[in-house]
């Protein structure tokens, strides 16, 4: 079956679970906005706002990811290859973080 998925742009699936009232709510936000489920999840997952709070839990969190990244560099391989995609969506979603805290304290 995965063999079908090949050739295709997005090829990657997702799952998680919900509970009915939750899954309800879901099923209305996306009668509501009129487009496709998936273009919906894709839209609301990548182009939401992401608020971190500095705090212990986060920073560690944050050095066991990229200490695991690290160890897959240092195998090399394709497990090599995936790291450094992995390093470069990482490395963007924190300066897309950064960005704006650094206009406020810039006074752009």
């Amino acid at each position: 079956m995965s063999g079908l998925d090949r050739d295709r742009k997005r090829n990657q699936t997702i799952s998680f679970r919900m509970s009915p009232k939750e899954r309800r709510q879901m099923e209305a936000r996306i009668l509501v906005t009129g487009m496709p489920k998936g273009q919906y999840f894709i839209e609301s997952l990548l182009h939401q706002k992401i608020q971190i709070t500095a705090g212990k839990y986060q920073s560690d969190r944050l050095a066991v990811e990229f200490k695991r990244l690290r160890q897959q560099l240092e195998k090399g391989g394709e497990e090599a290859e995936e790291a450094v995609l992995n390093c470069e969506a990482l490395l963007n979603q924190l300066v897309q973080l950064i960005a704006p805290e650094e206009e406020l304290t810039n006074g752009r």
